[in-house]
């Protein structure tokens, strides 16, 4: 098949690695899959052409990097970007800021969210998201995230009160909410729902460009997402009034606002009565994304290839439960996540990353990540870490057996071999052990494992087993 389509994958020969390899994993003396760096951005593994770089070093001559100088909204960078997102993401209004979490703290605050609400978002989610509700002056309140690391709108059902004046849902890691349960449950209790989709720029729910389902969505151009400057993000929305008080809370002061409404009234009469913070883009970054956004299709076609082929290539091993869609096709394709409900997780990673794939356990004791909810130490005061785990058991227990593996958009066919080949060489390991108290470099092999056979990783369907929990 082509890589970059979904559909069956033929069977074809491993790649050669130059190395004889001896059956052992690496963690244990053997030779490696690979032994060449696995890509990743912070290693320049970033999607940036030279058309691309010509136009910020057009915009670094031009002298002009305020976004709010003397030219009309229209003949300036961020003003020619915001009119390209409305058009990409077929909404009404689109602003350009400093990063992900600005736009989601400006979207809270514009939509006129009383400071002290609580405001509901997922116990998975990168630390931006309980962080922006924070500085919008609002307190996050978790809920649990299912099997598949998704918002599990029944217990969101379960916690609820009426203390709850907004619901952020997440993107995370690139893979769709259910917007259709969580849009349905807000509506029910008559709060607005805003969207997270810095993890997922350009990812789609049947049809539908996620970011677009709730009052507004936030999007990131970090360094990783599908549109890259170092820093930077926007948001999107179709509501007039929160778009006019987003623009001025970003930055636009002593009137600017107006320029963002150049062919009719403003839904606003003034900008004295909102605070002012520096969240604005700048000239530079603005023109650099403008010029990626001609290739930002490509860019998605290959997130989605490279990992409709891996899971699809990894989706009959038994010791692993890829995690599912919501829907078939409803993810980025910029990590490749699955669970290791039988084995310890973080010998699994650590095992892969021996073979030359960069991997993490999510839930490792062993590591500060941001991702997961115990690590946000300001939400919780003095509690220990397993009294803040005890808050949230499921999601808990999912992060901790979830093994999540970046893939870049700049990966070849070679690099998603590797990795086909160094999961199935581990999980082959694993199988191995047949004595369930019998050690793996650190790791146990359970002989009463509970997952079976994954759904398919790219229809979405079951197979004849559930995923196991």
């Amino acid at each position: 098949m082509n890589r970059n389509k979904e559909g069956p994958v033929p069977v074809r020969p491993l790649p050669e690695t130059g190395q004889t390899e001896d059956g052992r994993l690496a963690v244990n003396g053997g030779d490696p899959v690979r032994c060449t760096p696995w890509p990743t951005y912070d290693k320049g593994a970033v999607f940036v052409h030279s058309e691309d770089e010509e136009a910020a070093l057009r915009a670094i001559r031009s002298h002009l990097y305020f976004r709010y100088d003397y030219r009309s909204q229209q003949d300036t960078e961020c003003g020619r970007f915001e009119e390209e997102l409305c058009r990409y993401f077929g909404s009404k209004h689109a602003l350009a800021v400093s990063s992900g979490t600005t736009a989601l703290a400006l979207a809270i605050m514009a939509a006129g969210i009383p400071p002290g609400s609580l405001i509901a978002c997922p116990g998975f989610t990168f630390v931006a998201t309980p962080s922006a509700i924070v500085l919008a002056g609002c307190t996050p309140i978790l809920v649990e995230v299912d099997e598949n690391l998704h918002m599990d709108v029944d217990d969101l059902r379960r916690r609820w009160t009426p203390e709850i004046k907004g619901i952020l849902v997440v993107h995370m890691r690139g893979f769709a909410a259910d917007m259709e349960a969580v849009t349905r449950f807000a509506a029910d209790v008559g709060v607005p729902v805003f969207e997270d989709a810095v993890p997922a720029l350009g990812a789609e729910l049947k049809g539908r460009k996620l970011g677009t389902f709730g009052l507004a969505g936030a999007f990131s151009t970090q360094s990783d997402k599908s549109l890259n400057c170092g820093e930077g993000g926007f948001l999107a929305t179709d509501d007039s009034v929160l778009f006019a008080r987003a623009v001025v809370l970003s930055g636009a002061y002593e009137g600017r606002f107006r320029r963002h409404f150049p062919d009719g009234e403003t839904p606003i009469a003034t900008d004295l009565d909102l605070p002012l913070f520096s969240f604005r883009m700048d000239e530079i970054r603005a023109a650099l994304l403008r010029a990626e956004m001609t290739r930002l299709p490509m860019r998605l076609e290959r997130f989605r290839g490279n990992y409709a082929y891996v899971a699809a290539a990894l989706s009959d091993l038994p010791q692993i439960a890829i995690r599912q869609p919501v829907a078939p096709g409803a993810y980025l394709g910029e990590a490749f996540i699955f669970r290791v409900p039988g084995v310890d997780a973080k010998w699994f990673a650590r095992a892969l990353c021996c073979e030359g794939v960069d991997a993490r356990n999510l839930g490792s004791d062993e590591d500060t990540n941001v991702r997961v909810f115990w690590n946000w130490r300001f939400m919780f005061g003095a509690r220990g870490v397993e009294e803040i785990k005890a808050l949230l058991p499921n999601t808990t227990r999912y992060l901790e057996q979830a093994v999540d593996i970046p893939l870049s958009s700049n990966l070849s066919a070679q690099d998603c071999d590797h990795l086909i080949r160094a999961v199935r060489k581990v999980a082959a390991a694993v199988a191995s052990a047949r004595d369930p108290r019998t050690p793996l470099a650190g790791g146990y092999a359970s002989a009463d494992q509970d997952s079976a056979r994954p759904a398919d990783p790219v229809t979405g369907l079951a197979d004849t087993a559930p995923v196991g929990q």
